[in-house]
């Protein structure tokens, strides 16, 4: 009885699970003559097989077997060209059980058998590969498996192998498997800003290729060394007498190295994507600005007056700042950092980037911006050692306090109008360090806690009385913003009337809604031309209902869903740049001002 047991396994209640013994039986043809009807010569040996089953597994065999290929219909043997035999049994393994073992196989065969997998259509089996191929790489295998990535667009492998690459550039240079690339795999390296490699390694590297390829075009090769990031010494030494280039190229060579800004040369940078590359472990330092030690230690939470936090007094000459050294030469499109934010103050600043401390390059500038809390930066990539953020202005005293510093290298996509990011999440969140400056409510930041639904008489909404005062909302940075959305508060059928303002510096306005000729109620859709926010300033004119003014949501940009689509379509919103006309509020509305006797008029519903 127990054994009658152990061959019945049960996935569920009614259900009957023996795929593993139908794995077995079916495998149990492999390599048989018994049943099969036809079979494949591959490198004079023969595997029996049969047709069937490699139809009902494979397209390309149901096409030679049974489809256009008229001749292999009857023919009792096949031959299969260009097909090695051992990574061939390795498939059939596969293509009879749809099991196989990866991990007691040579580099080769499994190169083979990737691209059989590849060859007769098993995507699964290629990923799959693929997949254990990025675990095992090494500085013997990694040419080889990277040619075989980029001859079949296996883009997921090519890019391991390329961060491996990137990583051990000077040993990979220098190894065997360097010199068997094919043409076109070397130059996709050999191009990479991330091949974080000395330039004379590069042209050494290239030069034993061409001497182990004489049949390729040198000229063509050598125009993959980035001739300028050489010395003089080096031009000199090592490239001349080489006999690869042209005495007019190494010329132009060290005039562009002469003649260029330090910031302009095309240098190569070490390329880890998405981590913090400031860091210790990095060899990242703070090699300018006070208190240096609290800038890289990754505590973003205990600091106060006192503590945690780097420093400078700023000059009208700006020549102080907290900078940054990396561990080396690194390709960065990304900059989070933490700008000192126990109290209401802003600061504003700009950030610079140098390969030699010389020559900077402005790649943030939020000098004429007021800012606050966490900055979420980005850029276009450069390659950089040393990194300067220099504070401009901080509207409680002189000087720039900095909690936390990150950069990295981001695939994260992202798009920037005239130097600031445009936003696609709602940016008006307290996750986003936005805070609401201006407004009466029972719980602060009521205005961008992202709750639409729970709110009444008494909570869960932002107010100001009319003819006073507005709502404001603080951005933490500049963002290119072309869009907002609001709740107005509709437990009720009242209706209000407003203008919206925005400004980056809280001194200069601009009007981008003007719906104080408008009835409105609920959801309403503000669209404008694009233009940089940091302040939004919501102003309501009217209330049918009594003298306050009360918003339950406000974000920027507008973030759209069916429901309240529906509901905005229902009360009327526009967001269209130009905002209806409509009908004015009628004279005869009797306004009435219901006053709460705990918190005063400011709540008046």
């Amino acid at each position: 009885m127990s054994n009658s047991h152990q061959l019945r396994p049960y996935t569920s209640i009614g259900e009957i699970n023996h795929v593993h013994i139908l794995s077995e039986h079916v495998g149990a043809l492999i390599h048989h003559e018994e049943y099969s009807d036809v079979t494949f010569l591959v490198e004079k040996k023969r595997f029996p097989a049969h047709r069937v089953i490699l139809a009902a597994r494979c397209q390309y065999f149901r096409a030679l077997l049974y489809g256009g290929m008229r001749e292999s219909h009857s023919q009792a043997e096949i031959p299969l060209e260009d097909t090695p035999a051992e990574a061939f049994t390795m498939l059939l393994k596969y293509i009879y059980t749809g099991q196989v073992t990866l991990s007691n196989e040579k580099e080769e065969i499994l190169l083979d058998f990737l691209s059989l997998s590849h060859k007769y259509g098993f995507p699964e089996l290629e990923d799959a590969t693929s997949e254990y191929l990025c675990t095992i790489l090494s500085i013997t295998n990694v040419c080889m498996v990277y040619d075989v990535a980029s001859l079949y667009s296996l883009h997921k492998l090519s890019n391991t192998c390329c961060l491996y690459m990137d990583r051990n550039a000077k040993a990979v240079l220098s190894s065997e498997g360097f010199l068997g690339l094919s043409k076109a795999a070397l130059l996709n390296v050999v191009s990479r800003d991330s091949l974080a490699a000395a330039e004379k390694d590069i042209f050494l590297a290239l030069m034993n290729w061409c001497k182990q390829n004489p049949d390729e075009t040198n000229v063509e090769i050598m125009k993959a060394v980035r001739l300028p990031l050489m010395s003089l010494t080096e031009l000199l030494n090592v490239v001349r007498p080489a006999a690869l280039l042209s005495a007019d190229t190494i010329l132009d060579a060290i005039k562009i190295r002469s003649e260029s800004r330090d910031m302009e040369l095309n240098y190569r940078g070490m390329l880890i994507p998405d981590e913090n590359i400031a860091a210790m472990k990095y060899g990242a330092q703070v090699i300018g600005g006070e208190l240096k030690a609290a800038l890289l230690d990754g505590d973003t939470q205990n600091y106060d007056l006192d503590h945690g936090f780097s420093r400078h007094p700023i000059d009208e000459d700006c020549r102080s700042g907290i900078e940054v050294k990396l561990g080396q030469a690194s390709i960065l499109n990304h900059i989070h950092m933490l700008l000192w934010d126990r109290d209401s103050r802003s600061y504003s600043y700009y950030i610079e980037v140098s390969m030699d401390e010389l020559d900077w390059i402005r790649i943030i500038d939020h000098s004429n911006y007021l800012c606050r809390s966490w900055q979420n930066l980005f850029f276009t990539p450069r390659v950089c050692r040393y990194i300067r953020i220099v504070g401009t202005h901080n509207t409680v005293n002189k000087v720039f306090h900095l909690v936390s510093f990150e950069c990295m290298f981001t695939n994260k996509p992202f798009s920037l109008d005239s130097g600031l990011l445009v936003p696609t999440e709602n940016v008006a969140t307290v996750e986003a360090s936005a805070t609401v400056t201006e407004g009466v409510s029972r719980t602060r930041n009521a205005l961008l806690n992202g709750d639409t639904k729970n709110y009444d008489w008494d909570c869960g909404y932002t107010c100001h009385q009319l003819g006073s005062g507005a709502i404001m909302v603080q951005l933490a940075q500049p963002f290119m913003i072309g869009s907002m959305r609001l709740l107005l508060w509709d437990c009720d059928d009242r209706s209000y009337s407003f203008y919206i303002e925005v400004s980056d510096n809280q001194q200069q306005w601009r009007m981008v809604a003007d719906r104080t000729k408008v009835t409105c109620r609920s959801w309403q859709t503000i669209s404008f031309e694009r233009q940089p926010v940091v302040f939004i300033r919501i102003v309501g004119t009217y209330n049918t209902a009594n003298e306050v003014f009360h918003c339950v949501h406000f974000e920027c940009p507008a973030q759209r869903n069916i429901h309240q689509e529906a509901s905005e379509d229902a009360s009327g919103a526009s967001d269209a740049p130009e905002y209806r006309s409509g009908q004015g509020l009628s004279t005869g509305t009797q306004t009435q001002s219901v006053t709460n006797a705990r918190t005063g008029p400011q709540f008046s519903r």
